[in-house]
């Protein structure tokens, strides 16, 4: 199982632009679904983006889509998230999870392994 350490977070301004690398261990990294998710104060957590790191499938919220960019690197093992555009309710904290499934998967239960999340604030 793959353990993901997330980084990249941090103040912007509305408008601004952001990158959130996700690094895994181990040495099974084509086989997982990896995503994006985070979480607002006083709400749930949601899915930001996914992809599928054997053949690079995407899925992203609507409420990112045209802004957001979700990326792999099979060699490095690593995710990234290029956040353009950004708005204050992009404002939250944001978690790496590793799903080991082809699948792409978009609930947070299917995720089985989590990273200690970054903070993204957007001011406006």
């Amino acid at each position: 199982q793959v353990q993901v350490v997330e980084s990249g977070g941090g103040l912007v301004q509305a408008g601004g632009s952001l990158r959130l690398s996700c690094a895994a261990s181990g040495r099974t990294f084509s086989s997982y679904t990896m995503g994006w998710f985070r979480q607002a104060p006083g709400k749930e957590r949601e899915i930001v983006a996914a992809i599928t790191v054997y053949n690079g499938n995407t899925y992203y919220a609507d409420s990112v889509m045209g802004r957001f960019t979700i990326s792999r690197d099979s060699v490095k093992n690593t995710v990234s998230l290029q956040m353009n555009s950004l708005r204050p309710e992009d404002t939250a904290v944001y978690y790496c999870a590793a799903a080991r499934t082809l699948v792409l998967t978009t609930t947070p239960t299917g995720y089985n392994s989590w990273g200690q999340g970054t903070q993204v604030t957007v001011s406006s």
